[in-house]
């Protein structure tokens, strides 16, 4: 494909802040999103931004007790703006957005800050319950029913000296009411993945150096592909498609980025695209080209998954400082938002993605 069919990414829209941003998320049917972080003060802040013709444009400001570091809307109905939270004291709230920021769910979920939260079941994403799932600075993993106050299961470490720290969480496998999975990164390398219906972890690996994010190219299907970014400018894209005994998972590496990769996120309307966000301030976009047989036979007779490999599509440097948030808008092919070190937040178009 020559330059000219290759996609663009644009600055659209940016707007500078006064806090220092940690996560960014569309709100589900409109053309507003949030973004969630910490004044210097440690006080938190939630704030509601709307997409004018001219400008970004804050429609709401609410301020927390404590500096916030990671939100989803994944676990809320899609007839209300349930946004779960949480913050650097380790504490899981979920806020009604439509009704002044108000809290309806609040539990201590972990000793000290929590890293990482996602949600399944809400949306119309993935089958069953919505549940939520946070990682924090304890070591453990645990899921929530946001109707109860205590977690529905958790992950700890055998061994209380060893702790390390959970970085990032995701769900993934809901593609009926029955399973679910949960894939942990750590600041070791670590990747776990528990098994919530069997509840014992089914596979683990380390990548030699922490792992920063975790997604699946969709949630709500059978797991087919995952991709983990580290802190040392490697990503991996495990095919999940079958699960070797002892080896588990065939994989392809990249580390084209030599800086940290902070953030990994699938196309929602081509799961085969991603993009991958750089410390150097670039967003990187991606094609999974699968081989023409996914699955090789070992010498010792079972399956493995055969890697395909990358097309990088585009590279693009929109800011000097680390990109730490990035979300494609699922209602609009190429619509993206992401936030960066430099306290700025970005609206980007990307074109012709049609093509790909």
């Amino acid at each position: 494909m020559d330059k000219l069919s290759k996609p663009q990414i644009i600055i659209h829209k940016e707007k500078a802040v006064d806090y220092q941003l940690k996560e960014c998320q569309w709100i589900h049917n409109s053309a507003k999103f949030i973004a969630v972080g910490g004044k210097p003060n440690m006080k938190g802040v939630l704030n509601v931004y709307t997409l004018d013709e001219d400008d970004i444009r804050t429609v709401h400001e609410y301020e927390k007790q404590t500096s916030i570091e990671c939100a989803t809307f994944r676990a809320s109905a899609l007839n209300k703006t349930h946004l779960a939270i949480g913050n650097y004291e380790g504490n899981l709230e979920i806020v009604d957005l439509d009704y002044s920021g108000k809290s309806v769910y609040t539990a201590k979920a972990h000793q000290g800050l929590i890293y990482s939260v996602d949600g399944v079941g809400g949306l119309g994403i993935g089958c069953g319950a919505p549940e939520l799932v946070t990682g924090g600075k304890d070591g453990s993993v645990k899921i929530w029913d946001p109707r109860e106050k205590l977690p529905v299961a958790k992950m700890e470490s055998a061994n209380g000296d060893s702790k390390r720290d959970c970085w990032t969480v995701v769900f993934g496998n809901a593609y009926n009411s029955e399973e679910r999975i949960v894939c942990a990164g750590y600041d070791n390398g670590d990747i776990k993945m528990l098994d919530l219906r069997a509840m014992a972890v089914r596979w683990e690996t380390n990548v030699s150096n922490g792992v920063c994010s975790l997604e699946f190219d969709r949630s709500d299907i059978k797991m087919n592909k995952l991709v983990a970014t580290t802190i040392e400018s490697s990503f991996y894209v495990f095919d999940t498609k079958i699960q070797h005994p002892t080896k588990g998972f065939g994989y392809v590496r990249n580390n084209l980025h030599k800086h940290t990769i902070w953030t990994v996120r699938h196309l929602p309307q081509k799961r085969e695209v991603f993009a991958t966000t750089g410390g150097n301030g670039t967003v990187y976009l991606w094609k999974y080209l699968y081989p023409e047989e996914r699955c090789k036979t070992e010498p010792d007779g079972d399956l493995i998954t055969n890697p395909g490999r990358l097309q990088l599509i585009q590279n693009q440097i929109v800011t000097t400082q680390p990109i730490n948030a990035f979300r494609w808008c699922p209602s609009k092919l190429g619509l993206a938002l992401c936030t960066s070190f430099d306290q700025n937040i970005r609206i980007l178009i990307t074109t012709k993605l049609n093509l790909y």
